[in-house]
């Protein structure tokens, strides 16, 4: 068969034909072993790589997860959270294109084509919502989607930005945007996302909890926007 070319996004300076793109996959993990049967045999074996980063899980995660993936890539988190955990995958991948995938079942890995076709179509970041049509979501809480609503007008007032679904986490994004996404001026497009809900065991998500540090977390990006653009504090 021809091997299939694309065309680097604008952003990288100028179009150049290359090869296909690597596509790595990182899933942070603790406790997750009864939902990965669920969610590792249905990523896409175009995937180069699955990095899974384990997050201290006291259950069977890991050797379950070389079980039903022996091409798995698992590396054991120093820190703690979620965030802590993305960075750690992040540096680990070798693909050109990162995409974010939860390890509960919420999030259809057969999607994954979806967000690398809207990279490969220009975009340099793809964000998975909820609210688009053919999105949707069975989990959402009413105050979920209320706080998501506010977070998500707050930034679209503040950074004139124009996303739907502030709070999902199902993203994807070529490897080069990693620290330069809020200050690069990057191509972001949103992609309709499906949320189920979780398979087995218990979300860490709380509701206020999480959302005061999203809060905290805009204006703190807020006021790092103001000082590089007007130079005050």
């Amino acid at each position: 068969m021809e091997e299939i070319l694309f065309y680097a996004p604008a952003s990288v300076g100028t179009l150049e034909e290359v090869r296909p793109p690597r596509v790595s996959i990182v899933v942070p993990t603790r406790n997750e072993a009864r939902n990965l049967r669920h969610v590792l045999p249905h990523i896409p074996a175009t995937v180069s790589e699955v990095i899974l980063v384990d997050g201290h899980s006291v259950d069977d995660t890991i050797v379950e997860a070389q079980r039903l993936l022996p091409s798995i890539k698992v590396i054991k988190q120093v820190g703690k959270g979620k965030g802590d955990a993305l960075r750690a995958g992040f540096a680990a991948c070798t693909g050109e294109i990162i995409v974010m995938l939860d390890a509960d079942g919420s999030a259809d890995p057969r999607e994954i084509p979806r967000f690398v076709e809207a990279l490969l179509q220009g975009n340099d970041f793809a964000k998975g919502s909820r609210f688009l049509k053919d999105g949707g979501s069975d989990d959402i809480t009413p105050m979920r989607r209320l706080g998501n609503a506010m977070l998500s007008s707050l930034v679209n007032f503040l950074f004139g930005t124009n996303f739907s679904d502030l709070c999902y986490g199902y993203n994807a994004f070529w490897k080069y945007c990693l620290d330069h996404v809020h200050r690069a001026n990057l191509k972001m497009i949103e992609v309709p996302s499906f949320e189920y809900p979780r398979i087995h065991g218990q979300s860490n998500l709380r509701t206020f909890r999480d959302g005061w540090r999203v809060l905290q977390a805009i204006m703190k990006e807020r006021m790092r926007y103001v000082t590089k653009t007007f130079g005050q504090t």
